[in-house]
């Protein structure tokens, strides 16, 4: 098999991928994964991070953040190793619990096409609440089937309001704006998935030194509610039987920071990965359908001695930051970010988790297995998040012959 790339680590990135153990028997009903199954039992376990109920950042998020050394120093090192603690190979030990921190909003903007510089953003997303019987609850944000043309003509009412309060807004894509403002500085929000199907109430905008609501934001968020109340575009959506587009959703505010990579090149269809990468210098692509997709990418660009992916990179200026990126060119380690979960595990849609599972192992499992046996593939890395919490393995071609090495499954899975 010839090797994936010029490079010969590869490193799954798979949010949303590790149910809870409450949910896993229904999760994984039925499901037959022998090359998973294998990889897990052989694997060195590199890390497990515990996370808590009511974090407000995604398990993903965090791993992405620290990855890059996007957090600030305080964050990074808090619980021993950027919030998390690495517990050794071999140990059935658990991580402590994780920093609550994800400040993307800045490569999120880089990553739509704006330029964060040295300002504080935050991104702001239109969502719909819907009504509950005593509570108020938040739709995934990516099931809204917003146009560009209808998230257009809602920006178009909003801005004015928005920049009435001083408030400086970007939205190179309209249905993702980003917000920066003295008044939102110190503003802590939920990730968006993070709140989705649950009482927004302890997930609303809060100021992260005293734990109040914010007045600046909750006056602007009524205003933009007041005005696209009975908009023509909500009137429309609701003709077709599609949720209305009734508030905002602020997340991710931080400001952009130095990052190095620990990738060669990275796959992503997520605005903060791609930010990262775009930030730290390295080559960036969506995501390929399957491993053999990404083997004949990687022949292709080093035939052609081009970026994979056919995308150009911007790199940031500095002498440190060309010498990280070379130390991350010399590791030639790929991250590939697959995401067909995060959708159905909010939905709590199990039949269509389930066969996204099955899906991954036969264009991703099996071939990665048998690329490690050939020696095609140096190094698999895993990381698999739930909505609180994380695992990284890392299997090795020696590893696949410690059969003494047994873990299951089961046993990743986040009480």
């Amino acid at each position: 098999m010839r090797s994936i790339m010029h490079a010969d680590r590869l490193h799954l990135l798979l949010p949303f991928a590790l149910p809870a153990a409450a949910e896993a028997s229904t999760a994984l009903h039925d499901i037959r994964s022998p090359a998973l199954d294998r990889l897990v039992a052989r694997a060195t376990l590199v890390e497990r991070v515990i996370g808590e109920d009511f974090q407000r950042t995604l398990p993903h998020e965090r791993w992405i953040a620290r990855q890059f050394g996007a957090l600030p120093a305080t964050s990074a090192t808090s619980t021993g190793v950027a919030g998390a603690t690495r517990t050794p190979s071999g140990s059935g030990a658990s991580g402590s619990a994780a920093a609550d921190e994800a400040p993307l909003a800045p490569y999120m903007l880089r990553a739509d096409g704006g330029d964060p510089g040295d300002a504080t953003w935050a991104c702001v997303q239109p969502v719909h609440v819907r009504i509950a019987h005593d509570h108020l609850v938040l739709i995934d944000p990516t099931s809204l089937d917003l146009s560009d043309e209808e998230a257009s003509a809602l920006l178009a009412v909003a801005r004015p309001l928005i920049e009435e309060l001083g408030v400086r807004i970007e939205a190179p894509k309209p249905a993702r704006w980003y917000l920066s403002g003295d008044g939102f500085g110190t503003l802590a929000g939920a990730s968006p998935l993070r709140a989705s199907g649950r009482n927004i109430e302890i997930w609303l905008p809060h100021e992260a030194h005293s734990g109040e609501r914010s007045r600046a934001w909750m006056k602007l968020q009524n205003e933009v509610q007041m005005a696209w109340f009975e908009h023509p575009v909500n009137e429309a959506r609701e003709a077709r039987g599609l949720p209305a587009v009734n508030s905002i959703w602020f997340h991710a505010q931080g400001a952009a920071r130095p990052v190095r990579s620990p990738f060669s090149r990275v796959f992503s269809d997520a605005a903060a990965t791609r930010g990262l990468a775009i930030t730290a210098g390295v080559p960036v692509g969506a995501p390929p359908a399957s491993f053999a997709a990404l083997s004949s990418l990687s022949s292709l660009a080093e035939r052609r001695g081009a970026n994979v992916g056919g995308e150009t990179t911007t790199r940031s200026s500095g002498a440190a930051n060309d010498e990280r990126h070379t130390a991350a060119h010399a590791r030639n380690t790929t991250l590939v970010e697959l995401d067909p979960f995060s959708a159905p595990y909010i939905e709590q849609d199990w039949a269509r988790w389930n066969a996204a599972f099955a899906a991954l192992q036969g264009d991703w499992f099996e071939p990665a297995l048998a690329a490690l046996q050939s020696g095609a593939l140096a190094e698999l890395g895993l990381t698999l998040c739930g909505d609180t919490g994380s695992v990284t393995l890392s299997i090795t071609r020696g590893d696949l012959r410690k059969f003494w090495r047994r873990r299951l499954l089961a046993s990743l899975f986040i009480e």
